[in-house]
């Protein structure tokens, strides 16, 4: 469904899984027990007036409507894939400093739309909602848009289009969600940016992670993925030719890459990979086109020629496939197979 972030699960994202079977349970737990949901709505008036700094524990962590739970829950389960590239310490860091950062800005904001709009703000809702929310920033910024298909010829449907529209729906649920997810994609920005070091200020110190490391993460850790995963039993015919078709393209790519990586030890190559292996179609595209005449400037200047397509490649686009954890040779090798398509790179090197 989430096409963006592969479909390994879980693998090496406990934080993620710690979060959605906690947060979820407790939603549950407390539908089943109406009498103490009391206990966990987040009352600005509360906290400000009565001093019950509890509330800001409590009221931001455990959704009280189901239907915010599942939809944030979506959001996590997406969001998963900057916890198994940048580590789950940074990825808890992440939510812990936009946590603290947008608790802060929900009073700000509150006061903002009293003093604008005359109309005080008594109660958000609850739930882990802004530090979701701020996870939107590096999606946007950090994950590139890989065209799917089109709808009525001018729509361009992507890869990220079904996490902003769960997003959305979550936006659309409360009176004032917009204020939480504003404060949220504030406090994302200013940690992705690092305003006023922030980072240094917010994280999660190193014998904590020592702690979770032997007591949480055996408990919400995942096995690794089979290589071969069984067919749904509930799943259509075309939905089960469909997967077959993906099983036999995985196998076909993997086979094209041990045949690469087996003729590289006799043949040295630029780059860690053969791409032209890979990419056969790509590097082939101009080959069977009858050769053009060179001009009789041309022919005068050789050395003005312009330098051939697969070495011209933009730095930009290598940059931003480094800072998605790449590195550099595969990205170089990957933007010159595929003539500069950074969606058609990406979208390899995030399968493989």
């Amino acid at each position: 469904m989430f096409t963006t972030t592969g479909s390994r699960g879980l693998y090496k994202a406990p934080l993620s899984k710690g979060l959605l079977l906690v947060l979820s349970g407790l939603t549950v737990m407390l539908s089943l027990l109406p009498q103490y949901q009391h206990m966990f709505e987040y009352n600005l008036q509360a906290v400000s007036q009565q001093q019950q700094a509890w509330r800001l524990l409590c009221g931001r962590l455990v959704c009280l409507d189901v239907k915010d739970s599942f939809c944030s829950g979506l959001l996590i389960y997406n969001f998963r894939i900057f916890e198994r590239r940048f580590g789950s310490r940074k990825f808890a860091s992440f939510m812990l400093g936009t946590w603290c950062l947008s608790a802060l800005l929900d009073f700000l904001l509150a006061q903002a739309v009293c003093f604008l709009f005359d109309y005080e703000v008594e109660e958000l809702p609850a739930g882990l909602l802004a530090p979701v929310f701020s996870l939107f920033v590096p999606f946007h910024w950090s994950i590139p848009k890989v065209p799917v298909t089109r709808v009525l010829g001018h729509i361009s449907i992507t890869n990220k289009t079904l996490v902003y529209i769960v997003g959305l729906q979550l936006l659309t649920s409360s009176p004032f969600m917009w204020l939480l997810a504003l404060s949220g994609l504030i406090s994302g920005g200013l940690y992705h940016a690092n305003i006023l070091w922030v980072q240094k200020l917010l994280f999660v110190p190193a014998w904590l992670c020592f702690v979770a490391r032997y007591l949480l993460e055996p408990i919400f850790s995942s096995s690794p993925p089979t290589s071969e995963a069984p067919l749904g039993m509930g799943a259509t015919l075309d939905i089960q030719r469909q997967q077959r078709m993906d099983q036999l393209d995985q196998q076909l790519l993997l086979a094209q890459f041990n045949e690469a990586r087996l003729s590289a030890r006799h043949t040295p190559q630029a780059g860690l990979l053969q791409w032209t292996r890979l990419f056969p179609t790509l590097r082939r595209r101009g080959q069977n086109r009858p050769p053009a005449q060179p001009g009789p400037q041309a022919q005068m200047h050789p050395s003005a020629q312009a330098p051939p397509l697969d070495n011209s490649v933009a730095e930009e686009q290598v940059a931003r496939l480094v800072e998605m954890g790449f590195s550099r040779m595969d990205a170089l090798e990957a933007l010159r197979a595929s003539n500069n398509d950074i969606n058609m790179a990406t979208n390899f090197l995030l399968q493989h």
